[in-house]
């Protein structure tokens, strides 16, 4: 769809920079909440409360689709009817019904069910007076309204923040006050501070066991050291016997001297290797990871962790340094454990920040590893060994000396081994010992995490937080221009994320962004006038504001583009040069989740950013420019 407007000038223009994108963080979708989601052929009831759902979530065009089906499929009560009409005008002006939505707000339907005249009948009833009192200019807009503040609390909240848009006039002024009120309390309602990034969590996995690599020992040198082991016990044997029987008492007790020698003196070794395999584990250097591939994700994150809770008075250097080791094992312990779920890193950041934050912890109850050992301790051992093999070749009985050579090398050929794979033994149990500690010390940390997101918004409650926005920066606007909501046209907003906004939805909604860039254009008798602003959307803040204001005839071309790649793209083009794109690349994003039909989530971000009322309006400017606005008023 391609418009174009010219205007009695027409010159080059010069496209600005402050247009270029940067693309959006990859999003989270909530896959186990379905307020968005109906069968075909669901039943009537059904569908009309995901039709309900679709209008909290400011998804009008939707919600009447479902709406309306529900109501030809016989579900027909003055609750349907009352969420009909409002699903019917909101966000959109009077101008922008078909003649048949126009008919259906004055037409009474066949079928209606009224039970007991309650308050969604009061509700109709007070829709319906509302609309007639916009025809009428004579109207007494004192009894509507007090009809209006006498109904009951939620068909009175419904109406305010859906009907404002359409009303007109002195009627229109009214609801936008009631509307503004309203905006005020709701607008940090509910903790939104402290509630509303939890949405932008994506659903955390459950923490899973590493399995340590099992003992690696070549068969080869398994058995060699069989072989040596009998080797080395039948000469032992041999000359415990021989000083049992034929030597001196003093000779066999130094023979069990040397042998308690010789296990001191082989367990401390062991001991003094195995902490230097557990220090300083061989490990293989690390594989250069793929950009955009799982192992490169779960670095960023340790790098990011390990930088963010550094101790107080470290240099980032030294301490990035001094954890190297312990970082690349915990990160490869990860990326074996997860890297076959296919699941995003997102769903472990809390495990990557816990098992970084431990680190971190133990660093601050030093020291992280124990000292290293005193050569003094092989002084009691080695000096053990020694005393008993003097002893043991001086017995006056027993020649002993060939033997114990013979024992003695062939001892020291499999302890060489023996040591090695004692290591291996002793290294893996250790690591299963570790990985079963830091599991429980995970599901822990996991539960934690989970009860905090325990209270994560809704869609709609986010969709509410940013119709309050909305209202306070189309307040903002009429302050500062020194107008009344009556003296604007028509206004519409669009929302597009700010660059690199992470972003989350839930199946089947539209995509909500942590930072938005707002632009709100009101049109007026003078003209338009346009602001834009950034969003910081979790605490409800605006920022760097730019205001833009151009009169009708000063319109040289409007160009709105709509492709099958790109939803649209409008660029206003002013006679001065300056040119105004939008795009909606950011909210043209699929990421479907099976079942999800192609074209449905980024219609659902376009519908709840406001983008089809807005075109309408921005088509309308470049259709016909100011005799469209008169025509409007």
């Amino acid at each position: 769809m391609t418009a174009h407007t010219t205007g009695p000038e027409r010159g080059t223009t010069n496209s600005a920079d402050g247009s270029a994108r940067v693309g959006v963080q990859a999003g989270v979708v909530h896959g186990d909440v379905h307020n968005y989601t109906v069968s075909p052929d669901a039943a009537p009831e059904e569908k009309f409360r995901t039709g309900l759902r679709f209008l909290e979530g400011g998804m009008a065009k939707h919600a009447r689709e479902l709406i309306y089906a529900a109501f030809a499929a016989g579900h027909r009560t003055d609750e349907v009817w009352f969420h009909w009409l409002l699903a019917l005008v909101s966000g959109r002006t009077r101008h922008e019904l078909s003649d048949e939505e126009a008919a259906s707000l004055r037409a009474e339907p066949g079928g209606l069910r009224r039970i007991g005249g309650g308050a969604w009948t009061d509700g109709v009833l007070t829709v319906r007076r509302l609309l007639d009192c916009a025809e009428d200019p004579g109207a007494d807009l004192r009894s509507v309204f007090k009809e209006l503040d006498e109904l009951g609390e939620t068909q009175r909240a419904l109406i305010v923040r859906h009907l404002g848009t359409f009303l007109e006039g002195p009627l229109h002024d009214q609801m936008w006050h009631r509307g503004l009120a309203r905006a005020r309390r709701e607008w940090r309602a509910r903790d939104r501070s402290g509630r509303c990034w939890k949405f932008f969590e994506p659903e955390p996995l459950a923490p899973r066991e590493y399995k340590p690599p099992p003992p690696r020992i070549p068969g080869v040198v398994l058995a060699r050291v069989t072989a040596l082991a009998a080797v080395t016990g039948l000469p032992a044997v041999s000359l415990g016997y021989l000083l049992l029987t034929a030597g001196t008492l003093l000779g066999f007790l130094g023979y069990l001297v040397t042998l308690a020698g010789c296990y001191l003196t082989l367990r401390e070794v062991l001991a003094r290797r195995l902490r230097a395999a557990l220090r300083d584990p061989a490990r293989p250097a690390p594989r250069r990871a793929p950009p955009d591939g799982f192992a490169r994700k779960v670095d960023q994150r340790f790098l990011h962790y390990f930088a963010k809770y550094m101790p107080p008075g470290m240099e980032r250097g030294v301490w990035m340094e001094m954890t190297a080791g312990v970082r690349q094992k915990i990160r490869d312990e990860i990326v074996q454990t997860y890297r076959e779920s296919r699941v995003g890193v997102g769903r472990i950041n809390w495990l990557i920040r816990h098992r970084t934050s431990e680190v971190c912890k133990r660093w601050r109850n030093r020291p992280s590893q124990p000292p290293a050992p005193s050569p003094l301790a092989m002084l009691g051992p080695v000096a053990l060994l020694t005393l008993g093999t003097v002893i043991t070749l001086t017995d006056p009985v027993a020649d002993t000396s060939t033997m114990l050579l013979i024992t003695a090398l062939a001892g020291m050929f499999t302890a060489r081994d023996g040591l090695d794979i004692a290591v291996e033994y002793r290294r893996h149990a250790y690591e299963r010992r570790e990985s079963r500690r830091a599991l429980d010390a995970s599901h822990a940390a996991f539960q934690r995490w989970r009860q905090r997101l325990a209270d994560k918004p809704q869609d709609p409650e986010l969709a509410a937080w940013l119709d309050c926005d909305r209202k306070i920066l189309l307040n903002n606007a009429l302050r500062h221009y020194k107008l009344a909501m009556s003296e604007i046209i028509a206004y519409g907003f669009i929302d597009t994320p700010a660059p690199s906004s992470a972003r989350a939805r839930v199946r089947g909604g539209p995509w909500r962004y942590r930072d938005y860039e707002i632009m709100l254009f009101l049109l007026t008798r003078d003209g338009v006038r346009q602001v834009t602003t950034e969003l910081d959307f979790e605490v409800g803040e605006f920022s760097g504001e730019q205001r833009d204001n151009y009169r009708f005839e000063s319109i040289a071309v409007v160009h709105v583009r709509q492709t099958a790649s790109h939803p649209w793209t409008f660029e206003l083009s002013l006679c001065n040069g300056q040119r105004i794109t939008i795009p909606a690349d950011g909210l043209a994003v699929e990421e479907l989740q099976q079942g999800e039909a192609p074209g449905t989530v980024a219609e659902a971000t376009l519908d709840a950013a406001g983008v089809h009322h807005t075109l309408h309006v921005l088509e309308g400017i470049a259709a016909s420019g100011k005799h469209w606005a008169d025509r409007a008023r």
